[in-house]
């Protein structure tokens, strides 16, 4: 039996604890960019998200084990910034394929494998300095070379993988750690270490962080790395999805819903 990734009952508290937003609503701004790219209508959609208010008002769902998707039932489905924490993710984008009618897209986001890099270096120097040994502090995510792999695998034709990143720039590590809790991206690994963490540790990992990577202004950075991958349900006459371009769209307008009057 594969060891479980998640512990998905600690991500739920997290998520619902959640002030922080910034970086799922660059999703939302990216979804509406790369749908204004295009020529195509799209009238049946869901969201799978972590965070539906962010998404209001079109339908969602949450990203659980089992989707709530029936088969062939949508011709667009975004899976939106969750696949990172995914237990199964091949099995997560099979069920978004299998709920796509021919010619449907689907368009996923996730943190990808630079994400932290450098949160991730000072913490496992600090863990191994003080304590002579390593514990699951920050989520494996995946690498972009991958993932193009995995949308092949779920059935997906025409995949691609792509990125940008973001950089954000914190007073300290400390600062940093806080955000994440913020953003409801704190430790929910299933193997995480389940008694309180020496202070030490964290005091350390903070002085080789600023060593390592502080900018001139005394601040330091945290990459962000999103990954948007893009595939559509195998047609006849498939149409190529166009590259992400620099055009504002309103999401209810590339989707065609109707907003709901205030």
């Amino acid at each position: 039996m594969t060891p479980l990734l998640t512990d998905r009952t600690a991500l739920t508290l997290h998520r619902a604890r959640a002030t922080a937003l910034f970086l799922q609503e660059e999703a939302v701004f990216e979804v509406q960019d790369r749908l204004s790219e295009v020529n195509k209508t799209f009238t049946d959609a869901r969201i799978v998200t972590g965070f539906p208010q962010l998404w209001q008002p079109y339908q969602t769902i949450p990203d659980a084990e089992t989707l709530d998707l029936q088969p062939e039932s949508l011709d667009l489905v975004v899976h939106a910034m969750a696949l990172h924490w995914a237990n199964d993710p091949v099995g997560q984008l099979v069920q978004c394929r299998r709920a796509l009618r021919p010619d449907g897209l689907f368009l996923g986001l996730l943190f990808g494998g630079q994400t932290l890099h450098e949160l991730r270096a000072a913490l496992a120097q600090a863990e191994a300095e003080v304590t002579g040994g390593l514990s699951p502090r920050v989520l494996p995510m995946a690498e972009i070379r991958d993932l193009g792999g995995l949308l092949q695998r779920a059935g997906f034709a025409l995949p691609v993988a792509d990125s940008f990143a973001k950089t954000v720039l914190y007073r300290d590590a400390t600062h940093l750690m806080r955000d994440l809790r913020a953003m409801g991206e704190g430790n929910a690994l299933h193997a995480r270490l389940r008694r309180p963490t020496s202070r030490a540790v964290f005091d350390r990992a903070a002085q080789i962080y600023a060593q390592s990577f502080a900018t001139a202004e005394s601040l330091i950075p945290a990459t962000f790395e999103i990954i948007t991958l893009t595939g559509w349900a195998p047609h006849d006459t498939q149409q190529k999805p166009l590259r992400p371009g620099s055009a504002i769209s309103r999401l209810e307008d590339a989707l065609k819903v109707a907003t709901k009057p205030s």
